[in-house]
């Protein structure tokens, strides 16, 4: 049997045609509507040239057009690849070299590539000749950073996605309760964003996008929609709890989930005493791998630090670094232009299993930081920063956070009896330079940045010990 991203709308609609498929803000669309746009917007790149393998590259704000578009390319056997709006315009023109597009479909520049807007794709014929796709084979490609922030296509397959996206093997293992539909937090250049809408399809219920993450939109969108199942990393969390919300009708939802890494025990708390009529489940996962582990509503209280146990499909264990390993189905086939994954995915994350099989997150391997859901490359941070006036050195390393999971802090070296700069300074700085999501929210100041006598190496993991556990107690922090 085939599991094809194009075929969960194709039985949608023959078997809830009339639902709704998805909304943004006032605008809807069942899964009749979406399955014949779907066709529509799949005859039109064809004419434009598109074919199996191709990469279709989408960078827009957000707007339902973009389903029609993922369909199409899923139906066509064409390679998706969503781009952030917001990034910075060389970032643009190096993400297009480096996904090397059959087509950009944008409202941006890309360089020298040739942009199609994309309202010209509605003219396609709303019958479509069905192409033989093998779910082996990419459907889409997800970017994340490296640790020098150079653009690294996650590549994953139509079977991949299914799976991670299915009944009982996606976030809902027991089940999604109620018909109201499931909010997206993510933004749909992410895996998250994807990962809900596709899981969303399979229940055959709706998922209701947001234009940001901003509190006022998501209690707005839980109350218009009556949603039944929302998903927010802790940082958004934060935002929906504070006090101003506080009268906020959020009865209908059934599902108050949270994760991406470690979650603090006061915010599950806190989640239970405002929404006393849900569920929580705390996933733990990645864009490579998908769902890792997952700690269910039962063992909030019985295991708290965890994330949970190893989620199906996949098989998860510790390398003798400690370092968090899987295997499994649901893997990507491997980064754009680089050799295919072998076997497994190497994390980056240290853990330990407890006596149960509960993982529990104790730090990372690698450089990249982990912050709220995206890839950070402190080299990438740290270029942008080095000729901030008054600075002598900098570093950038990623610092634990209960929100964040971890948030990106500057240290800089500066003369003596200077101040450091601000966190207001550095993002005036970085901005139009650096997508938001890299700025640093913290900065801290020391005597010298630890290095390798050799090749002067940053020591980022020297550097992150000095901040979390100091000597004669915490650096000075900037303001």
């Amino acid at each position: 049997m085939s599991l094809l991203i194009g075929d969960i709308v194709t039985l949608a609609a023959l078997t809830a045609p009339h639902r709704t498929a998805a909304t943004l803000g006032p605008d809807a669309v069942t899964f009749a509507e979406l399955d014949v746009a779907g066709n529509r917007t799949a005859n039109a790149l064809a004419g434009l040239g598109v074919g199996a393998g191709d990469v279709v590259l989408w960078c827009a704000p957000p707007t339902l057009r973009v389903l029609d578009v993922f369909v199409a390319c899923a139906r066509l056997g064409a390679v998706f690849a969503p781009v952030n709006p917001a990034l910075p315009e060389h970032e643009r023109d190096a993400v297009r070299q480096y996904l090397a597009p059959r087509l950009v479909l944008s409202d941006r520049a890309f360089g020298e590539a040739d942009v199609v807007p994309h309202p010209l794709l509605e003219n396609g014929s709303s019958r479509f000749e069905r192409r033989r796709v093998d779910d082996a084979t990419p459907h889409i490609v997800y970017l994340t950073s490296g640790s020098t922030g150079t653009p690294k296509g996650a590549l994953v397959s139509h079977r991949a996605s299914w799976l991670r996206a299915a009944p009982g093997g996606g976030t809902f293992t027991s089940g999604l309760r109620g018909h109201g539909g499931v909010v997206c937090t993510f933004p749909l250049y992410h895996y998250g964003g994807w990962h809900y809408v596709m899981e969303a399809w399979q229940h055959r219920t709706a998922v209701h996008l947001v234009r940001r993450a901003d509190a006022v939109e998501m209690i707005d969108v839980v109350q218009r929609r009556r949603a039944s199942a929302l998903y927010c990393i802790p940082a958004v969390w934060e935002r929906l709890l504070d006090r101003e919300h506080r009268a906020a009708d959020l009865r209908s939802l059934l599902h108050a989930d949270t994760g991406t890494s470690s979650v603090a025990l006061d915010l599950v708390e806190r989640i239970k005493a405002r929404l006393p009529g849900t569920t929580t489940t705390i996933l733990y996962g990645s864009t490579e791998a998908g769902r890792m582990a997952a700690l269910h509503d039962w063992d909030l209280a019985r295991k708290p630090g965890s994330v949970g146990r190893a989620a199906t499909p996949n098989a998860l264990w510790l390398a003798d670094d400690g370092e968090v390993c899987v295997a499994g189905p649901a893997l990507m086939n491997g980064y754009l232009g680089a050799a295919p994954l072998a076997g497994e995915y190497r994390s980056g994350d240290l853990g330990r299993l407890d006596e149960d099989g509960y993982l529990f997150l104790t730090g990372r391997t690698r450089e990249v930081i982990r912050t709220g859901g995206e890839s950070v490359g402190p080299a990438e941070v740290e270029h942008a920063l080095r000729d901030l006036p008054g600075v002598l050195d900098v570093a950038v390393v990623g610092l634990p956070d209960d929100r964040w999971g971890e948030v990106v802090c500057a240290v800089f070296v500066v003369p003596d009896g200077c101040p450091p700069p601000s966190v207001a300074q550095v993002r005036s700085h970085v901005d139009g330079r650096l997508a938001g999501f890299k700025v640093p929210r913290r900065v801290a100041v020391s005597a010298s940045i630890p290095r390798t006598p050799a090749t002067g190496q940053i020591q980022r993991g020297r550097l992150r010990d000095l901040l979390t556990d100091p000597p004669g107690g915490p650096p000075r922090p900037g303001v």
